[in-house]
């Protein structure tokens, strides 16, 4: 693994990071912690494939350890500082917090592949491999976290997950 190419994808990674955690700081620390892992396991890397992908889905697995794991909320002083780029009209600031609170919102396996497809421009089958799913898992969890995101951008409360089958 060269250490060029692997700086060349640390705009992509944080920029998923900050996407996929929200939290500035929380972001940066996913990316140290899948630079970290890539690094000591450099070796698992087999020359010839997709850098891109197995990075992203070292970054993956670690957020989701990151999700099982409780760990103690906290709230970086840096955020009251944070100046949002936005166009000088007060709705495009009001349809950036709803889209963010709308991703928020939807599942982790939703928010992980709609980001990936919509924000990174992955393919489904890369998607596929960087999380470890079928190709027709990625294309399902697509649909229904666009379907859903759409709903909550809406104001519309989600469906229930559960249906009565007999």
């Amino acid at each position: 693994m060269d250490s060029v190419a692997l700086a060349n994808e640390l705009p992509r990674l944080r920029r998923y990071a900050r996407a996929l955690v929200g939290e500035r700081a929380a972001a940066d620390d996913l990316v140290q912690d899948t630079l970290e892992r890539a690094w000591s396991r450099a070796a698992q890397w087999r020359p010839g494939s997709d850098l891109r992908a197995w990075l992203f889905g070292i970054m993956h697995n670690l957020r989701v350890d990151q999700l099982r794991r409780p760990g103690l909320v906290t709230r970086s002083i840096d955020d009251e500082d944070l100046v949002v780029p936005s166009r000088p009209t007060q709705t495009d600031a009001l349809e950036v917090r709803d889209l963010e609170s709308a991703l928020a919102g939807l599942p982790e396996e939703q928010r992980a592949v709609l980001l990936l497809v919509g924000l990174e421009e992955m393919s489904y089958d890369e998607v596929a491999r960087t999380l470890g799913i079928p190709s027709g898992t990625v294309m399902s969890r697509l649909a229904r976290g666009r379907e859903r995101l759409r709903g909550l951008m809406a104001g519309r409360p989600p469906a229930a997950g559960l249906r009565v089958v007999r």
